[in-house]
């Protein structure tokens, strides 16, 4: 029930029927009353709204409407910090950085591997 409710506003925000959310068309939607009364219904302010799309956004300012649910879910589940969130976002940020240094460093070291045997 929860989650067709967040389904709903999504749907409502995804003005260019896309299936993901832009910051402008979430900031837009935000600017109306009903909207915000709708959002307090659900146990979300529009400031933890916007947290919550800025901890979603990948780099883009796109939000998909899975990201925006399981977002909101955990918000309102045993998780409720929005810091909980932000932590689990930035560690899978993180995890992806670190992931494509290591792919860098990997080929980095393949290519002085081959500079040192043929110079050898």
């Amino acid at each position: 029930f929860y989650a067709k409710k967040l389904h709903d506003f999504f749907s409502v925000a995804d003005t260019s029927g896309d299936g993901r959310v832009s910051w402008e068309e979430f900031s837009a939607v935000l600017e109306n009353e009903r909207v915000r009364a709708y959002l307090a219904t659900l146990e979300l302010d529009a400031q933890q709204t916007k947290g919550l799309f800025e901890m979603l956004d990948g780099g883009d300012c796109q939000i998909s409407v899975d990201e925006f649910v399981r977002g909101a879910m955990r918000l309102k589940g045993q998780a409720r910090s929005q810091d909980v969130v932000a932590i689990k976002t930035d560690c899978a940020s993180i995890v992806k950085k670190v992931d494509d240094m290591a792919a860098a460093v990997a080929m980095v070291q393949a290519q002085v591997g081959r500079y040192a045997s043929v110079s050898v």
